[in-house]
């Protein structure tokens, strides 16, 4: 019963984000359809990932490469379902994420950009990706500065097997969802700006921004992908 009562939960849970990011978006005058659920399954077992997936949830991210691995084997790709790749990214496990995963969230440098291109190349693919911008400049988060974005923009856009759909960040930590509003307004400010540049390769399509806690604010400033755990899957215990 206690399985049977987590299910239920989940499928609350996700009907929920699902109806409060349509009515953020409503809000504002946006279309819901624009704006897509990234499950955050960051420590989840298998068996609740597979509870989110039947409950509507179709993109699934993860951020650990090791614990990622066996879900998406034993998960696959069936009924659309997509995988992301949400977290810190190191150049030795490029390899193994290029081609597994249909969007990377998380370049935060040129040479990741070009050791990712690279991989893809050997795969004759085009990856997609999202740049990081340390949005709030904080020391102990990677990331594009929002002042060096454009320059590397022009170089990224010279990547053949790299396709730049968006950016991504990860404002500094609030009490308030609304004390997010200035991080996500300024990324949303920085897309337009890139946009302007007419790049060929790079394009503005997506914006990555938003967590449980900030996740309406965040689809109000113009946010298409909102990463969502604990909203979902309850918190997670100490040390996950």
């Amino acid at each position: 019963m206690a399985d049977v009562n987590h299910s239920a939960s989940i499928a609350r849970n996700v009907q929920a984000v699902l109806e409060h990011i349509e009515q953020a978006a409503l809000r504002v005058g946006r279309r819901p359809a624009d704006i897509q659920l990234v499950a955050a399954t960051k420590s989840q077992p298998e068996a609740l990932i597979r509870q989110a997936i039947a409950a509507g949830v179709r993109i699934v991210g993860e951020n650990r490469l090791q614990e990622a691995l066996p879900k998406v084997g034993a998960i696959g790709i069936a009924e659309g379902i997509r995988w992301h790749f949400i977290g810190r990214l190191q150049r030795r496990k490029v390899k193994a994420v290029v081609g597994l995963f249909q969007m990377i969230h998380s370049v935060d440098s040129v040479e990741l950009a070009c050791e990712i291109d690279r991989r893809a190349a050997e795969l004759n693919i085009e990856q997609a990706v999202l740049l990081e911008v340390n949005i709030g400049g904080e020391a102990s988060k990677g990331g594009f500065a929002p002042s060096g974005l454009a320059d590397a923009a022009v170089a990224l856009d010279r990547l053949p097997h790299l396709a730049v759909k968006g950016l991504m960040t990860v404002p500094p930590p609030t009490i308030q969802p609304e004390q997010a509003r200035p991080y996500f307004h300024e990324l949303c400010g920085l897309a337009r700006s890139l946009a302007s540049l007419g790049l060929t390769r790079v394009r503005m399509e997506e914006l990555s921004m938003g967590m449980s806690h900030d996740y309406e604010v965040a689809v109000e400033e113009g946010a298409t992908l909102v990463r969502i755990g604990t909203a979902i899957f309850g918190a997670r215990k100490a040390g996950q």
